[in-house]
């Protein structure tokens, strides 16, 4: 296996993770082992959010602000909306998404009790106009896209088994397990939920990165793991409002098309403006300066249909000054695609990023 500068399998066992909207207490878990020797202090807050504080250098910390670095711990997925007669689910999504983003196949039902398999599925296509419901998706007759209302899930189990392992209205259904393992597609790397796992790696080796030079930062850093930030980034928020420092920096996925000017091979993509907010210039640029010192072929980018922990917190009046770095990703919120190069280049850019006082200022 080639060296991507960063550890593989611990991108593995976070994409193998189920963390949905409000559920993601395994991805918490993994996250809390791997921070916890490289911080100050770990805690989870009111939000769910995990919290580390990796103090500053002594003598610049009292007048260098602190900084608040984020990434997203959740998933796109399913909620159970209602459990019919025959024990199948109807859905409604955690996230924007349709059904064509994740495929017809298996997905977890995480219920309190018994996680269960069962399978997204549209039904035959060896129907007739007597299936309205699969009729109207086929392209040579209803040619309508597939939605939410189109799918179930099929469980092979009678709603008595199901309430039996705690499956019911406003359960969390996953993608299975079986369909994360991570594919070599050349030079990339691709599988479900590189948003936002592949930048919480990130964010994981920029931990690590920092604790092994010789100086620590010149002011407090939040490495802040956030909750719920798929729909509409109450814990980012929360975390903007409760911690100490002006910044956010919120740490994403970034989308890789022609309206955009970026590449999914080219370097991290720096926001200057999403359909939430517009970006503060100076860390937009000080980000861009980086990059470009480091050679790692920086993306400016001007983001449309694109929210973060940080626009949400910086439009709602909860962060004054806010930044936005993006790993480059091939088909976001689908089946995703990154350079193998992209963990190390971000976790990089922020270590010289949070290293340099000029950008706390």
């Amino acid at each position: 296996m080639a060296d991507d500068g960063f550890p593989r399998a611990l991108l593995q066992e976070l994409l193998s993770a189920y963390g949905p909207c409000g559920q993601e207490d395994a991805v918490r878990a993994v996250c809390r082992r791997e921070l916890e020797p490289y911080v100050d202090g770990l805690w989870t807050d009111a939000a769910g959010n995990l919290v580390g504080l990796l103090r500053g250098a002594p003598e610049s910390a009292d007048h260098v602000p602190p900084t608040r670095v984020m990434a997203h711990m959740d998933e796109l997925a399913m909620l159970v909306k209602r459990v019919e007669p025959d024990g199948t689910l109807a859905l409604t999504p955690l996230g924007t998404m349709y059904p064509a983003n994740f495929g017809l196949g298996p997905v977890a039902m995480l219920g309190e009790r018994e996680t269960l398999c069962g399978v997204l599925a549209l039904g035959s296509e060896h129907t007739t106009a007597e299936s309205p419901r699969i009729w109207a998706t086929k392209p040579d007759q209803g040619d309508k896209a597939l939605d939410w209302p189109d799918v179930y899930v099929f469980t092979g189990r009678t709603p008595d088994e199901l309430r039996d392992a705690g499956i019911g209205i406003g359960t969390r259904v996953c993608i299975d397990r079986s369909k994360r393992t991570l594919v070599e597609v050349g030079d990339y790397l691709g599988c479900y939920f590189m948003d936002d796992r592949a930048v919480v790696t990130a964010l994981l080796q920029t931990a690590r990165l920092l604790h092994g030079r010789d100086h620590r930062p010149p002011g407090d850093t939040y490495f802040v793991f956030t909750t719920n930030e798929e729909i509409g980034g109450s814990g980012g928020s929360y975390a903007s409002r409760t911690l100490p420092g002006d910044l956010t920096l919120a740490l994403e996925v970034g989308p890789t098309e022609q309206e955009y000017g970026t590449r999914v091979g080219g370097g991290p993509v720096v926001a200057y403006s999403d359909a939430q907010c517009v970006y503060d210039k100076d860390v937009a640029d000080r980000l861009v300066q980086i990059g470009e010192k480091l050679g790692l072929d920086p993306q400016p980018a001007v983001l449309g249909a694109f929210e973060s922990d940080a626009s949400h917190a910086k439009s709602n009046g909860q962060s004054p000054r806010a930044g936005l770095l993006c790993m480059p990703t091939l088909s976001t919120h689908g089946y995703e695609v990154i350079a193998r190069t992209a963990v190390r280049a971000m976790a990089d850019v922020l270590v010289e990023f949070l290293a340099d006082d000029r950008t706390r200022r």
